[in-house]
């Protein structure tokens, strides 16, 4: 005779419409890769001196790397920030395709000594003032880091820091071999008549410049209109100056800050990496960890002012989305039908970070909206089981492997409004999923993340559960608890199906013509469980009893 049990320890977890709520407001957040920042004090033009705050990074390898110089934009001649230049995507980009970057602050700009000269409306002296000490930053980097190469390098800047790059171009330093503009110009309030002005200093540039250029401007700039960079590009190109002109139309509010969000990666990147491949140097991304996880494409699913759209969402997930909503650009909406939501805005790679945190504690974690735009793809429903009549919807000792916690747990699934879904599993684990997209979908995911042979016990008002061995159907042999009529076994049997009557549902008890017997209880299947356990030394094993019914087919 033999008595072979299954013993689980029960781990409870409840889930439900309840969401995990992560906000993050960090603008300044970096790329998860290493930057490896430090900051300099570099001397600038050593015919004017003084001392300059240089940020230099360096990719992950190990070098040397090629040098991109980015150079910073001001919002008029004269009006310096203590901002220290170092939070860029054109630095991200640039480090992403194995480039060291250095990112020196002009004069008077951060922590740099000194200040712009004005010079009036002599608007190429002002770039040429800084493109002096652009060089003296260049040729400090070749004396003191060797992990540089200085002998490549390329200088890129945007706005008042694109002006200085197209300057930097009339030096005729040999090391530089390609200009990128982004948007550049000088607006001067020394010089009322600066908008004529740039054009023609910009034909100074042109005629002194050999080194080639790309000029990338936007329809909706703020500060510099399609008719002054138009008019700029076509003087400084009859000049003699070699340029590519890539306009790009409107970009979100103003083009003049295309640099600046990550939205204007997929318009200038393809640009740039082609004119680095002209120049034959590196513009493959070897490390993408610099760069940001692209946004989905819209699936118009919903509006994105539509929170009752948004599925599965609590209450406070609802005061999440409303955060969203009311964020800065660039900004996304994260969550898992398991149940997380959560909002991530600014910084180097919002969508990486908001599904890095989701996928913390879930495996099915989406980008519900980006921006503008609802990017959620509704999956395709999970069909739910048919009726099975395995028990009443409302007899809770029925339902298998629960304890005390998950009995009251599934009384307050049966109170619950529809659509809604049981879900157990043999290890103990149970759910109640209400609402929402998908109940049966979010419930058997949260599940099997946690726990193996999760299956649906109920949909709305059905119960949907199925044994997976069949049982003989209920013969009513002999009344349940009656251990007296059970067939074959002796005293010691008796006192073993009276153990097996104190199971948890799912049981089975199995006899065999020679007194043996075999119980089991929860698992994956205890009924092939208890007939694999008699067979293995007994022959002619039969079912007596399956959970609350007696199945022995036999008369007394």
């Amino acid at each position: 005779m033999s008595l072979s049990q299954r013993y689980f320890a029960f781990l409870i977890l409840v889930w439900g419409a309840a969401s995990t709520v992560h906000g993050e407001d960090n603008p300044s957040i970096g790329p998860i890769a290493p930057l490896n920042e430090k900051v300099a004090w570099m001397p600038g033009d050593l015919g004017n001196p003084v001392s300059l705050e240089v940020t230099v990074m360096t990719p992950i390898g190990p070098g040397p790397f090629p040098l991109a110089v980015m150079n910073h934009g001001a919002g008029s001649v004269g009006e310096a920030t203590t901002t220290r230049y170092h939070v860029s995507y054109s630095a991200y980009y640039f480090l992403s395709r194995g480039y060291a970057v250095a990112l020196p602050m002009m004069r008077g700009f951060g922590e740099s000594d000194g200040r712009i000269d004005v010079h009036g409306c002599r608007l190429e002296e002002v770039g040429l003032s800084s493109a002096r000490d652009i060089r003296a930053v260049i040729d400090h980097i070749t004396a003191t880091e060797p992990a540089i190469d200085t002998t490549r390098v390329v200088m890129a800047g945007q706005s008042y820091g694109g002006w200085n790059t197209l300057a930097f171009g009339t030096l005729r330093f040999p090391r530089v071999v390609g200009l990128i503009n982004f948007a550049g110009g000088v607006a001067s309030p020394q010089c009322k008549d600066w908008t004529s002005q740039l054009p023609r200093s910009a034909a100074s540039f042109g005629a002194r410049t050999k080194t080639p250029s790309i000029w990338l401007y936007g329809d909706n700039d703020s500060i510099f209109p399609p008719s002054i960079w138009r008019a700029m590009y076509d003087r400084y190109t009859k000049a003699g100056g070699p340029a590519e002109l890539v306009a790009y139309g409107n970009f979100m509010a103003d083009s003049h800050n295309m640099l600046g969000f990550m939205e204007g990666l997929p318009i200038w990147t393809p640009k740039v990496d082609g004119f680095l491949a002209r120049l034959g140097m590196p513009y493959k991304n070897i490390y993408p960890e610099y760069l940001p996880t692209e946004f989905p494409p819209p699936s118009h699913f919903a509006a994105v002012d539509d929170i009752d759209a948004v599925p599965n969402l609590s209450t406070e997930g609802k005061t999440v989305y409303k955060t969203f909503l009311r964020a800065t650009m660039p900004r996304v909406f994260v969550l898992s039908p398991s149940g997380f939501v959560g909002e991530f805005h600014g910084g180097a790679d919002p969508v990486g970070r908001g599904l890095t945190s989701c996928r913390k504690r879930f495996n099915d974690c989406q980008v519900y909206a980006a921006d503008n735009d609802v990017t959620w793809i509704p999956p395709v429903p999970v069909q739910a089981p048919p009726p099975s009549h395995f028990a009443a919807l409302d007899d809770v000792d029925a339902v298998p492997y629960l304890n005390d916690q998950g009995k009251k747990t599934y009384r307050k699934y049966l109170q619950d409004p529809l659509p809604r879904a049981f879900v157990v599993a043999p290890s103990g684990m149970f759910g109640s999923f209400t609402g929402g997209f998908d109940p049966i979908a979010r419930g058997l995911s949260a599940c099997g993340q946690r726990a193996k042979g999760c299956r649906v016990y109920a949909v709305n008002n059905d119960v949907t559960w199925t044994r997976p061995t069949p049982a003989p159907p209920a013969t009513h042999f002999a009344a349940l608890t009656d251990e007296r009529a059970v067939p074959y076994v002796t005293d010691g049997g008796r006192q073993g199906y009276l153990k097996f009557l104190a199971f948890g549902i799912p049981r089975a008890f199995v006899i065999a013509p020679d007194g043996a017997w075999s119980a089991s209880r929860g698992g994956d299947d205890p009924v092939a469980t208890a007939m694999q356990a008699c067979e293995k030394e007994h022959q002619r094993c039969r079912l007596y009893a399956v959970d609350n019914d007696i199945v022995w087919p036999e008369a007394q």
